[in-house]
């Protein structure tokens, strides 16, 4: 993912989680604010812990990583992005397989379309 997309500053994660709006299913939640100066959309992800171990944990933010870019173009511009998986959906992925991830994600950011 190009630099110009990701939010790596804690102070980025931390204004999107207090300022901004959320909406959750299942297996994740996703955090979104609107930027000071309109830009392309960034985002940022969190894995905790409680998800699996870090072989687990990485190859889950590789296979966030890549769904996010494939779909950048759909998502609307001027806003910060944070998704935070909850714990059993490496398990589902594994068993339901990546396609399945892809919807998860379509499906939390369909929601942000409908609370905004």
């Amino acid at each position: 993912m190009k630099r110009a997309n990701r939010l790596s500053r804690s102070r980025d994660f931390d204004a999107v989680y207090r300022q901004g709006r959320s909406v959750s299913s299942r297996f994740l939640v996703l955090y979104w604010f609107g930027q000071e100066e309109p830009a392309e959309p960034r985002f940022g992800m969190s894995v905790p812990r409680s998800v699996g171990n870090a072989v687990a944990r990485n190859k889950l933010k590789r296979q966030l990583r890549e769904l996010w870019r494939a779909r950048l173009e759909r998502v609307p511009t001027g806003r910060d992005y944070v998704l935070i998986v909850r714990p059993g959906v490496a398990e589902a992925v594994a068993t339901n397989g990546f396609e399945w991830l892809g919807e998860r994600i379509d499906e939390v950011l369909s929601m942000t379309k409908a609370a905004a």
